[in-house]
């Protein structure tokens, strides 16, 4: 912990948390205008194994702004248009009339082919890939003009353009272009087995947790998203994983505009587009709400929930600029830029929507009432 004074409060929720039997362990990273203020960890990863700050997390959904980025640097290299067809680089995708949908459109979460299961991780990437293009478009769906979550099947059409454009299976892509030139050694988008398996008995690995109360009763089980078969296949919208304090290495070249140590890793105009409004004011027909998306990131949308609490928020301190993704009543990852904040939070919990929703609003909350911006 880097300073207990500005993380009282961050603890406490995350702590009460525990004692609440909504998560067995937590990390917790913030920096401020690039200096880190709070690198945290508490509670256990595994069953008697204390959680550190270099325990390897599960990211689930947040792993999602990583295919952005790699889109973005392919974008920069004249390699691709965002508003290609989908189709111009993975032809088959075009059947049942699914030639109009973009490479923005799936960005945006306005494509309309949220395929709720794609049948991971049983089938291979080809067998994936194959299925989703052959899949039909849901009905009454015109491309950019309707929007609705997509958990996985577009996140893997984009990996797939990757792979064709760059030869690299995205897993390798993101490791080798990403995360080792920030400098996030532990994070992988597919683990490799043996090294799954080395961060697994070493306990660097932290398991993840069914907190339902229903399942609480006769103790939390581990759920398959962070056994082998999930974690070492390629689920590009799905099983990221990495310390905390590494993950905010990724976002902390956001409010860098694009430098990583002085050095240049994406343009200040390529991360305006990322970040910039996309799709505004529009009804998510997946999570029942209005939330505003840039390309692969969810930009605040709390002032479309009232007094209420908008899905994959970031509390209602952050600012209307704010930007990120949260990972399934897990993880959550984002940049303030109006206040210079960067976050970074995951717990080995997932309990029910609400219970969540609310633990998540109050430790985000309380990273603001620590650092006096509430």
């Amino acid at each position: 912990m880097t300073n207990p004074t500005i993380g009282k409060a961050t603890l406490a929720a995350l702590e009460r948390g525990m004692e609440a039997g909504l998560h067995r362990g937590a990390q917790v990273y913030v920096a401020r205008q690039g200096e880190t203020v709070l690198d945290h960890a508490l509670g256990e990863a595994l069953p008697g194994v204390a959680m550190t700050t270099g325990t390897v997390m599960l990211w689930l959904s947040s792993s999602k702004p990583v295919l952005a980025v790699a889109l973005a640097q392919l974008w920069e290299r004249g390699r691709l248009d965002l508003d290609d067809p989908i189709a111009h680089h993975v032809p088959t995708f075009a059947q049942h009339g699914k030639e109009r949908i973009t490479l923005r459109h799936a960005l945006t979460h306005t494509g309309g082919f949220r395929m709720l299961s794609v049948g991971y991780p049983g089938s291979s990437w080809e067998e994936i890939v194959e299925r989703i293009c052959a899949a039909r478009p849901e009905p009454r769906w015109p491309p950019g003009e309707k929007a609705g979550y997509h958990m996985e099947s577009s996140w893997f059409i984009l990996g797939e353009v990757i792979r064709r454009i760059d030869g690299r299976a995205y897993g390798d892509y993101a490791r080798q272009e990403i995360f080792l030139p920030l400098g996030m050694t532990d994070c992988w988008i597919g683990l490799p087995p043996e090294r799954y398996r080395a961060y697994r008995e070493s306990g660097r690995l932290a398991a993840c947790y069914d907190t339902r109360e229903e399942s609480l009763h006769g103790g939390a089980k581990e759920l398959p998203f962070t056994k082998e078969p999930y974690l070492t296949g390629t689920n590009p919208g799905g099983n990221g994983c990495g310390p905390m304090n590494q993950l905010a290495r990724f976002y902390g070249m956001f409010l860098a505009k694009g430098g990583v140590a002085g050095q240049p890793f994406l343009s200040p105009q390529t991360v305006e587009a990322l970040t910039a409004v996309h799709r505004a004011g529009m009804l998510d027909h997946t999570f029942r709400h209005v939330l505003d998306w840039g390309l692969g990131l969810i930009v605040n949308s709390q002032h479309y929930a009232g007094d209420g609490i908008a899905p994959y928020g970031y509390g209602r301190h952050a600012s209307r600029r704010t930007f990120g993704h949260s990972g399934r009543n897990s993880s959550t990852a984002f940049v303030d830029p109006v206040h210079g904040l960067v976050v970074a939070l995951a717990v080995n919990g997932l309990p029910e929507d609400d219970r969540h929703t609310e633990r998540f609003r109050e430790i985000t909350e309380a990273i603001y009432e620590d650092l006096g911006l509430a």
